[in-house]
């Protein structure tokens, strides 16, 4: 039990030796959670487009995209990884336009369609990600379906020599990256829901309890 849930608890006892709080006292509280919350949206989103470009100091990295220059994704990839930043950073700027406008002190009604408005920018910026992220799996499937050079760009990734067929080695390359990026996807979205999931479920929760407030 949190010091708002105490403090709800306190206010309907409405005892004489309890503190009794009014209900602009109760929606402080509220919106003091709320844009603490959406700050913890923002600050988790700017992270999350940042963390990943660490991942260029890694050789093995840098050898993967090599891989898919090889089989012909280059520009793709890097038309891909413009209209990514875009979209992004896109979404930080209304992450921090909804952490500032329910930064100001409202009314409750306000209140909760400024809430409403966050989870629904919050649930479109984790389809966006999680279907992103399915559509570039299956672009290097298809990739290397159509590669003429698998297996020299597949022994210079592995740094090995190959003792496969081409036709066999594309079969094997395109089962391994399908089921690879439906688990990765699989395992970012139960990361987005331990994040996100539960900062959208105490927005809701604190949504709800302005309804209670407005009756």
């Amino acid at each position: 039990m949190d010091e708002l849930d105490l403090l709800k608890k306190d206010w309907q006892k409405k005892e004489d030796h309890l503190p009794k709080l009014s209900y602009q006292d109760i929606y402080k509280m509220i919106w003091k959670k709320s844009s603490s919350i959406v700050k913890w949206i923002l600050i988790i989103s700017i992270l999350e487009f940042t963390i990943p470009h660490l991942l260029y100091f890694i050789p093995s990295t840098k050898s993967g995209f090599e891989f898919y220059e090889n089989i012909g994704l280059k520009y793709i990839f890097l038309s891909l990884t413009i209209i990514q930043y875009a979209v992004v950073i896109y979404f930080i700027y209304l992450f921090y336009k909804r952490y500032k406008e329910i930064s100001v002190l409202d009314d409750a009604k306000n209140l909760m369609q400024k809430i409403i408005k966050t989870r629904k920018t919050v649930k479109h910026y984790i389809i966006y990600s999680l279907s992103m992220i399915m559509f570039i799996f299956l672009l290097v499937v298809i990739g290397v379906y159509f590669s003429d050079n698998l297996i020299e760009s597949y022994s210079a990734l592995v740094d090995e020599p190959i003792d496969l067929s081409p036709t066999k080695l594309k079969k094997v390359v395109m089962a391994t990256i399908a089921i690879f990026g439906t688990l990765f996807t699989l395992f970012l979205g139960g990361i987005y829901f331990l994040l996100y999931g539960r900062l959208l479920k105490k927005l809701k929760a604190n949504y709800k309890e302005l309804q209670k407030l407005e009756v």
